[in-house]
C-alpha cells in the first residue's frame, strides 16, 4: 500500500494481472509516442523526401485513418473470436510495420507503412481495454483504466521530447527503430502472459456490407478535405457523409451489425459519454501538430527546444490520470470530465490569440491548463464507457470507445488539413508567410475551442453511474 496526495492505491495484485497491465499500458505507449514524436520530427521528413504541407499531414492521418476504418469491425471480430488473440495479432504487425517505417525509402512509403501500423493498432486499442477490465474486478476498474490511460499521455508527454532529441542528433528513422525494440520486447511477453481465449459457441458472423460502407465514407471525407477547395474535395465531403447515413441504415436493419445501434439509441449513459470523447479528440487532438509547426516556424525553435515545451501538457496527463480514474470510482465521473472538458475549452481559446511575440511562459501555462483538463475528462470519461455496457459487449464498447478517440483525432488532422488547403495552397511550410500562418492557426484553434464548448454539454447531461 502507498498513498498519493491522499488517495489509496491497492496494488495487492496477482503477478498476472500485474503482467496484463504492463502489457496493455505498453501497446497503449507507443501508440501514442508515435504519433506525438512524429509531429516533431514532420518538418525534417518533408525535407528528405521534399514533401509539401498537405502530404506532411498524411503521414499521421495514414495511421488515424487505418485505425478508424478497423476500430470498429475489429472490436466486434474480438467479442466474436476471442479478444487476446485479436490483441497478439496486432502487436506482431505493429511491431512490424514500425520497423519498416524506420526503412522507407520515400514518403509514399511512410505514408504506406504507417495505414498499415494503423491496423495493428487499432487490433490493441479495440482489445487493450477489454483485457484490463476482464482482467481487474470492477471496484478496481476506475484505478486500473486511469493506469492504462497514463501510459498513453506519458507516450504523448515522451514523443516531443525524445522525438525532438533523436531527430536532431540521429535522425528522425531513428524515432520508429527505438520503437522497434519496445515493440518485440511487448510481444514476447504478451504471447508468453496473455494465453488462450475461451471457445465461443455458435458464433456470429460480421455484416461485411456495413464494413465496406464504413469504410469507404471515411475514405471519402478524409481524401475530400485534401482537395478543398477544389469541386472534387467537396463532393468527396458530401459523398461520405451519405455513405455514414447508409451505414446507419444497413446496421439499424442487419442481424449481425457491425455496431450495435442500440447502445446509442438505449443507452442514454454510453452514447453521451462517446459523442464527448469524439468532441473532446476532435478539438484537442491537434493542439501537438499546430504548435510543433508554429515554435518551429515562427519561433524558430530547434526540433529538441519544441520537444522540450510541448511536453508539459501530456505530462501533466501523465501525473493526473491514474488519480483522476481512482477519482471516479468515488465521485461521479460526468462532474469530473465536464470541468475537464471546460479547461479545455478556455486553453484552446487562448491559442487562437498567438503571434509570434506571444512569450513561451505563456504557452507553457496554457498547456498545464489544457493538460489538467484533459486528464479529468478521459479517465472518468472511460470509466463511464465501460461501466454502462454488459460484459459479452467488452469488446465491442471498448472498439467503440477507440473509434471515438481515433475518429476525433482523425477529423481534428480534417479540419487542419482543409484549413491549411484554404489558406495555403500546395507550398511548403518553409516558404508560407508568418502572417498567413499565424492567421490560419487563430482561426483553427477558434474553431476547435467553438467545438469543444459544445461537448460540454453531453458530458454534463450524460447521466449518473449510479442512476443510469
Amino acid at each position: 500500500m502507498f498513498k498519493v496526495q491522499g488517495l489509496m492505491f491497492n496494488m495487492n495484485w496477482n503477478k498476472n494481472q500485474k503482467s496484463i497491465l504492463g502489457i496493455v499500458t505498453t501497446t497503449s505507449f507507443l501508440g501514442t509516442f508515435l504519433v506525438s514524436s512524429i509531429n516533431i520530427a514532420l518538418p525534417s521528413i518533408g525535407s528528405d523526401f521534399n514533401m509539401r504541407a498537405i502530404s506532411l499531414s498524411w503521414i499521421i492521418t495514414a495511421l488515424l485513418l487505418a485505425s478508424a476504418m478497423f476500430l470498429l469491425p475489429l472490436g466486434r471480430w474480438a467479442d466474436i473470436n476471442g479478444i487476446k488473440k485479436v490483441y497478439k495479432s496486432g502487436i506482431v504487425i505493429f511491431s512490424v510495420t514500425t520497423l519498416l517505417c524506420g526503412l522507407s525509402p520515400s514518403g509514399e512509403f511512410l505514408i504506406l507503412f504507417r495505414f498499415i501500423q494503423g491496423i495493428g493498432a487499432a487490433m490493441t486499442s479495440s482489445t487493450g481495454t477489454a483485457i484490463l477490465v476482464s482482467t481487474f474486478s470492477p471496484k478496481q476498474r476506475g484505478r486500473v483504466l486511469g493506469i492504462s490511460v497514463a501510459a498513453v499521455y506519458l507516450g504523448l508527454a515522451m514523443g516531443p521530447f525524445f522525438g525532438g532529441l533523436l531527430t536532431q542528433q540521429i535522425g528522425w528513422r531513428s524515432i520508429f527503430f527505438f520503437s522497434t525494440i519496445f515493440g518485440f520486447i511487448a510481444t514476447y511477453i504478451s504471447f508468453s502472459v496473455l494465453g488462450k481465449d475461451e471457445r465461443t459457441e455458435n458464433p456470429e458472423k460480421i455484416c461485411l456490407n456495413g464494413v465496406f460502407v464504413y469504410a469507404s465514407a471515411l475514405i471519402s471525407l478524409i481524401c475530400g478535405s485534401s482537395f478543398i477547395p477544389k469541386p472534387a474535395g467537396w463532393l468527396l465531403i458530401c459523398l461520405g457523409i451519405v455513405l455514414f447515413v447508409v451505414f446507419f441504415l444497413i446496421q439499424v436493419r442487419s442481424a449481425h451489425p457491425v455496431i450495435d445501434v442500440k447502445l446509442f439509441t438505449q443507452n442514454r449513459l454510453f452514447a453521451f459519454s462517446n459523442i464527448a470523447a469524439l468532441i473532446n479528440y476532435t478539438a484537442t487532438f491537434a493542439i501537438v501538430f499546430l504548435l510543433s509547426l508554429y515554435l518551429q516556424h515562427i519561433k524558430n525553435l530547434t526540433p529538441q527546444q519544441a520537444g522540450s515545451i510541448l511536453l508539459i501538457q501530456p505530462l501533466v496527463m501523465t501525473i493526473f490520470s491514474p488519480l483522476t480514474g481512482r477519482l471516479s470510482d468515488k465521485i461521479e465521473p460526468r462532474f469530473l470530465a465536464s470541468t475537464g472538458m471546460t479547461l479545455c475549452a478556455a486553453g484552446l481559446g487562448f491559442f487562437a490569440f498567438l503571434n509570434e511575440n506571444t512569450p513561451i511562459s505563456l504557452i507553457f501555462t496554457i498547456l498545464i491548463v489544457v493538460g489538467l483538463g484533459f486528464s479529468l475528462f478521459s479517465s472518468p470519461n472511460m470509466n463511464t464507457i465501460m461501466s454502462s455496457v454488459e460484459k459479452n459487449q467488452y469488446g465491442t464498447a471498448s472498439g467503440i470507445a477507440s473509434t471515438m478517440r481515433v475518429l476525433g483525432q482523425m477529423t481534428s488532422m480534417t479540419i487542419v488539413t482543409l484549413f491549411f488547403a484554404l489558406f495555403f495552397g500546395n507550398i511548403q511550410i518553409s516558404e508560407i508567410p508568418n502572417q498567413v500562418f499565424l492567421k490560419t492557426v487563430s482561426v483553427v484553434f477558434a474553431v476547435f475551442s467553438g467545438i469543444c464548448a459544445i461537448g460540454i454539454g453531453f458530458s454534463f447531461k450524460r447521466g449518473n453511474i449510479n442512476n443510469e
